[in-house]
């Protein structure tokens, strides 16, 4: 028997059973989602009739040294979902996707909110990549050990369900570098992904991830990471994502292991576009600490929408958690939704939660106008020097980003929102914020 048939048809009738996510859905009620038949590509959008699209020859993931560095060590297995055996090897040990006998029970229904797009992904998935680093025991591998990866990702075809899995042993500190940038092309071919990557960190791991997504401008996009850590591990994000037809980036970390720690910071920039990140904190173990930073921008007619959760579980002792949540419009009349949420069933703990919304503060435009600047690159400094400080915040490690280059990546990523290059000046004045 074709087990690998039997598991995607299956997943289709467990699609099937449980319906797409309701238009009502509390998670998705702000940027709701496509319809199934866009995601499982029984209804693909097709390029403008003006051009002709060229082929995708995206090679999926590579795997590259980062700066120069050596890799360590990294045992990585490119598979393919369509063979029985490689198939299972790829799913091996991770959990079904939530709404199912085995998902868990965790008591936390809002997660299953996206359970829909982890069957499309079973449905949909033709190949992935596991990632196995670290593997030597700590006595022989050295405290001071850093592993240094840069993985990108082109797409291959124009709907596609690709996979992640990463495993980070015990003990081992790791720097990742994740890239999702479409090629720059006169036309490009539209593209529906529906990523699924899957992180556990082993107790005392430590795993700082910068991950920059800009899809194209007709894209539909959605990537979901689930994360587990266990005793003493430590996550640390860094995201860049632009906008998109449709661009979601959600997250749900699990803090399991005692003294666990989770930091995520999120740059989004909705230029005309729409995009949203979710962001799901799981407190389980005790003595927990997580953050979850966010700097929205948004222009034009665009919508932003920032969804962040935390839950402290009812035995989850002393744990910390903070949420703060930023939205700037920089012109036209834009749509910013931030939705900080806290669900504590803990009396031992220590939260704080907020979300501001407005524009860049005048005194700080005037003081960058009165050093020789025109209108928009005193609005872009401004903006570097926020999204630097939250990234800094996050990562936690000052050589980290000068290793990086994360400055000049976010000077790139906010003069291309505002509309030029960084040493452009603004030829037209702004419209007014709505």
């Amino acid at each position: 028997m074709d087990t690998a048939r039997a598991d995607i048809l299956a997943a289709r009738h467990r699609l099937e059973d449980s319906g797409w996510i309701p238009r009502n859905a509390d998670a998705f009620r702000h940027l709701p989602p496509p319809p199934v038949a866009v995601w499982l590509g029984e209804a693909p959008e097709a390029a403008p009739a003006s051009c002709d699209a060229p082929p995708l020859i995206g090679a999926g993931w590579t795997l590259h040294l980062l700066g120069g560095r050596p890799q360590g060590r990294v045992d990585a297995r490119w598979l393919d979902a369509a063979d029985p055996a490689q198939r299972q090897e790829l799913f091996a040990g991770l959990r079904l996707p939530t709404g199912t006998d085995n998902a868990g029970g965790r008591g936390d229904t809002a997660q299953q909110d996206a359970a829909p797009f982890a069957w499309v992904h079973r449905a949909l998935c033709r190949r992935g990549l596991r990632l196995r680093i670290g593997g030597e025991p700590a006595s022989q591998r050295g405290s001071a050990e850093t592993v240094w990866i840069q993985l990108r990702h082109q797409p291959r075809s124009a709907v596609e369900a690709p996979m992640l899995v990463i495993d980070v042993q015990e003990g081992v500190h790791c720097v990742l570098v994740e890239t999702h940038h479409r090629e720059q092309v006169a036309c490009e071919q539209p593209v529906v992904q529906n990523l699924h990557a899957h992180i556990r960190l082993a107790a005392g791991a430590t795993l700082q991830h910068l991950r920059s997504v800009r899809p194209g401008a007709a894209d539909q996009v959605a990537h979901h990471l689930q994360l587990e850590l266990g005793q003493g591990a430590r996550y640390e994000q860094g995201l860049i994502a632009t906008g998109g037809r449709y661009h979601l980036q959600r997250q749900e970390v699990e803090l399991t292991g005692d003294r666990a720690q989770a930091h995520s910071a999120g740059l989004l920039l909705a230029a005309t576009a729409n995009v949203e990140q979710q962001v799901r904190m799981l407190h389980t173990g005790e003595r927990t600490h997580s953050t979850i930073e966010t700097l929205a921008l948004a222009s034009g007619a665009a919508r932003a929408v920032v969804n962040a959760h935390t839950r402290i579980a009812p035995h989850a002792a002393d744990a910390e958690v903070r949420q703060r949540l930023t939205g700037v419009p920089t012109s036209g009349q834009p749509r910013l939704v931030l939705r900080p949420h806290l669900e504590i069933h803990h009396d031992q703990v220590q939260a704080a939660h907020g979300a501001t919304w407005g524009a860049l503060p005048e005194d700080a435009l005037f003081y960058a106008r009165q050093r020789g600047l025109d209108e928009r690159s005193a609005r872009g400094l401004i903006i570097e020097g926020m999204a630097t400080a939250l990234f800094a915040r996050a990562l936690g490690d000052p050589p980290l980003i000068d290793s990086l280059d994360l400055t000049a990546l976010l000077r790139q990523a906010v003069a291309q929102h505002l509309g030029g290059d960084p040493a452009a000046s603004m030829t037209q004045p702004e419209a007014a914020h709505g």
